[in-house]
């Protein structure tokens, strides 16, 4: 009989780290999809290095997968980790600054050898003595790769085979230490490996036995328990990416609007996913086109808008950049598209696994001409659904590109989402072309709305030819008059400018009546809330507006802004949006930014904003 102490705990913050070959992306996914099961709120950040394979062993190569779970609402994946997995001395010199005092570390002691402090760069070995490990931090060795090869004992594996499995005995003991049934742990594996029954019962062999160690010999240490969260509206739940969200929010909106749904893309980390999970969805009419480079990916992508469907593509900053040229063709040509930018470290190729903002400008303003485009950013994980099919719901009702930014902490990172129903998503219009409207032009537009009507060719009476010239206002013909061209730019821009009459105002987050207010946009509401939220708690008083929408700008953005004392732009750039704030609501800004290819950490943030309240 288990007479193991049990914890309650409100959230708590699990860390597993190891060498790239480690298997800890699969491990964190597996533990943060359970806990999502059992009802409880969920933030992950999958944390790797870029190169495909760094020396075993190094500083250099070590892959960490972060889950923040709790019984209430959770904004972000957490600053320190309550309980760290170590599978080698790398891995814990990379991670050890973020285990938080009284935490737990649990650690393959038979990877805690001389040559493996060698490889890792430790000059003695004790690690924990050269990294001042706090002493009130629990140490649990746990001799992983030794009993993973008695697990598999008679198994028909070479030894290289069973030891990638001790990531499952690590997830077994962790279960174990927060009381989670490894019964949906097991489906999952049974899903990911069925068509591998060798693999697949290794797995399962190993996860059962790394729970039962736990169980049999508790380890001299409380276990956990995290209720599920009461405060969630009744409905079914799931654990998802940004990037999968993002996919089925393209799908949703094909569906919504009666249309297939076009991906033309090219692979580019770390945007590659929404290609791979649309490439899977044949039985919904998705058409994907692996194209052979980023130009070509969306002006394929074009010529599906021009024939009548969704058009998407997905890239990260350099496709951004690559794509510039299409993007201002869809503009002169007012073809709707959706460009998905999945946000990374730059300039150039620079840290193609790591997060920034830093593309916000280039998708303002990095093309050719006057060349205004729709700009809209996701916050979470779960809302890069919501945020998708409003993207294309713009697009494809103002007949104009749509930018949605995402970055890699929410396109990799996963968040508890409420699985919509279709039936419930609103309405998404396109504002065709019909047979029977006497005396329309092909170039008619709306004159209040200035939006385009969409001709679909085969339509009788609206043959037409298109491209990147600019147009006569009234015939369509190609025309190089100075006035008609003023009127065309005029009118592209009204055109963008009209759709803040149909975007939801910004709501004021924190204390209404505080001097301070916080400003964020995109993946960084969730970090901004949780500080603004403890200082309000603190009896510090702190406001927060988050923008989604970001060009046009919601119609309130000045009233709100200009209610406020003291105004701090918080960005993971040098300063784009307070740039762009500047020019569209003139005032005095504060910045706090950051560019290390990491999310901000609360703690910081909370710092920070006490520091402006003094």
């Amino acid at each position: 009989m288990n007479n193991t102490k049990s914890t309650e705990l409100e959230n708590v913050v699990v860390r597993f780290t190891g060498d790239s070959g480690d298997g800890m992306q699969l491990t964190g996914t597996l533990f943060s999809n359970l806990s999502a099961i059992l009802g409880n709120e969920i933030s992950t950040f999958p944390d790797f290095p870029s190169e495909i394979r760094a020396p075993q062993g190094t500083v250099g190569g070590v892959s960490g997968f972060q889950v923040h779970l709790g019984a209430s609402k959770i904004y972000t994946p957490g600053d320190e980790a309550d309980v760290l997995v170590a599978m080698n001395p790398a891995a814990l010199k990379v991670n050890a600054d973020g285990i938080k005092k009284g935490g737990v570390l649990i650690f393959d002691e038979d990877s805690f050898k001389k040559s493996d402090f060698d490889k890792a760069g430790f000059k003695t070995e004790n690690p924990f003595e050269e990294l001042n490990i706090s002493d009130t931090i629990q140490l649990i060795p746990a001799p992983l790769s030794t009993l993973t090869q008695s697990s598999l004992e008679g198994f028909d594996m070479d030894n290289k085979t069973i030891l990638r499995s001790k990531n499952m005995f690590a997830l077994g003991l962790i279960c174990w230490l927060f009381n989670r049934p490894i019964d949906q742990a097991i489906h999952f594996l049974q899903n990911k490996f069925g068509k591998k029954p060798g693999i697949l019962e290794a797995n399962v062999k190993v996860l059962t036995d790394g729970f039962n160690y736990g169980n049999n010999l508790h380890l001299s240490i409380s276990t956990y328990t995290v209720e599920k969260s009461h405060e969630l509206p009744k409905g079914k739940y799931t654990s998802i990416s940004g990037n999968k969200a993002t996919a089925w929010g393209l799908i949703a909106a094909s569906k919504k609007a009666g249309l297939d749904l076009f991906l033309g893309s090219y692979p580019i980390t770390p945007a590659t996913d929404i290609m791979q999970e649309l490439a899977l969805r044949k039985d919904l009419g998705v058409k994907v086109v692996q194209a052979e480079d980023e130009i070509a990916g969306i002006t394929i992508a074009l010529g599906a808008s021009f024939a009548g469907e969704l058009a998407a593509t997905s890239t990260s900053g350099p496709g951004l950049a690559l794509k510039s040229e299409a993007i201002g063709l869809a503009v002169m040509a007012e073809l709707p598209i959706v460009i998905v930018d999945v946000m990374r470290g730059g300039p150039s190729t620079g840290l193609p696994t790591k997060t920034e903002q830093t593309d916000l400008l280039q998708a303002l303003y990095g093309r050719n001409g006057e060349s205004p485009a729709v700009v809209i950013a996701a916050s979470t994980p779960a809302d890069s659904f919501h945020f998708a099919f409003m993207a294309s719901k713009i697009a494809l009702e103002h007949m104009t590109p749509v930018i949605l930014l995402t970055d890699a902490f929410i396109g990799n990172g996963t968040s508890l989402w409420k699985l919509p129903k279709l039936a419930e998503l609103p309405e998404i219009k396109p504002n065709y072309a019909q047979p029977g409207m006497e005396g329309l032009k092909v170039t008619a537009r709306d004159e209040v709305s200035k939006v385009r009507y969409w001709s679909i060719p085969g339509i009788d009476g609206f043959a037409h030819r298109n491209g990147g010239l600019e147009k006569d206002y009234t015939s369509g013909a190609i025309s190089t008059d100075p006035l008609n061209h003023q009127k065309m730019v005029d009118t592209r821009k009204e055109k963008i400018d009209y759709i803040s009459n149909l975007l939801p105002e910004l709501k004021i987050e924190g204390d209404e009546n505080a001097e301070l207010l916080v400003v964020g946009w995109g993946t960084t509401h969730g970090h901004l809330m949780t500080a603004v939220n403890a200082l309000n708690k603190d009896g510090k008083k702190v406001a927060l507006v988050h923008f989604n929408y970001i060009n046009p700008l919601p119609k309130n953005t000045k009233q709100l802004i200009k209610k406020f004392k003291k105004v701090v732009v918080c960005e993971l750039n040098s300063g784009q949006f307070a740039t762009y704030l500047r020019s569209k609501v003139p005032g005095e800004y504060l910045q706090y930014n950051k560019v290390q290819g990491q999310p901000f950490t609360v703690t910081e943030l909370e710092e920070y904003f006490a520091g402006l309240l003094k």
